[in-house]
């Protein structure tokens, strides 16, 4: 490589993940840049670029949301500039990837020219991170932003809790399940809402309408 410049590039689309290394090779001064569109193949490539200068992860990806890929990448390549990318609008994605290791994030419907300028900052050392374009009215297309009971200031336990609340169960149900009291199953409910910020059951439910509720 005459710079030594390289790139990963994991979207499960692969035209989209195509298109974004050409980018790289022809607008950005890489020499080299391999997409992939599978977790399998971006872990056998990373073998062949270790390390890349630059990995570039869609956030959804065919197992779900690519937060496990950026952290277990960021520990295996630290020296890696680590951008991601996502056509969904919610901020929490933003949010997620920062705190997965990511250096930057980039909306999929901003323009070639901000993603020239993404990849210069990274590749200076800065970071990318900004809202970028919204587009009011797109939902998440049935897909599940993942968020934990910590995340949402709740115990471990609330966070069991909860879960069962949002599948609709009753305190009584819930209580069998946990093997706990109703008495207990009430408080912790009582404990959530409050947390929340929510009235009643319904209202936590539409509340996280769009996430899926993991361990802590």
């Amino acid at each position: 490589m005459k710079n030594g410049l390289s790139a990963l590039v994991i979207d499960d689309h692969p035209l989209s993940a195509s298109g974004i290394a050409e980018f790289l090779l022809s607008h950005c001064g890489f020499s080299a840049a391999r997409p992939v569109s599978a977790v399998a193949e971006f872990w056998a490539a990373l073998d062949l670029v270790n390390p890349p200068t630059l990995a570039v992860v869609d956030f959804w990806l065919p197992d779900g949301a690519s937060l496990g890929l950026l952290a277990e990448l960021k520990q295996r390549s630290p020296a890696t500039r680590l951008l991601a990318i996502s056509a969904d609008d919610d901020a929490a994605v933003l949010d997620k990837v920062r705190l997965a290791g990511a250096d930057g994030f980039l909306h999929k419907q901003e323009s070639p020219e901000v993603f020239g300028r993404a990849i210069a900052a990274l590749l200076r050392g800065d970071s990318w991170f900004y809202g970028g374009v919204k587009f009011a009215g797109r939902e998440l297309q049935n897909k599940e932003l993942p968020v934990t009971a910590r995340e949402l200031g709740l115990t471990a336990r609330q966070g069991q809790v909860l879960a069962m609340m949002l599948k609709g169960l009753p305190n009584k149900r819930i209580a069998l399940n946990l093997s706990l009291s109703e008495q207990t199953v009430k408080e912790h409910v009582t404990r959530i809402l409050e947390r929340l910020g929510a009235r009643n059951r319904i209202e936590v439910i539409t509340m996280l309408r769009g996430k899926k509720l993991e361990g802590s």
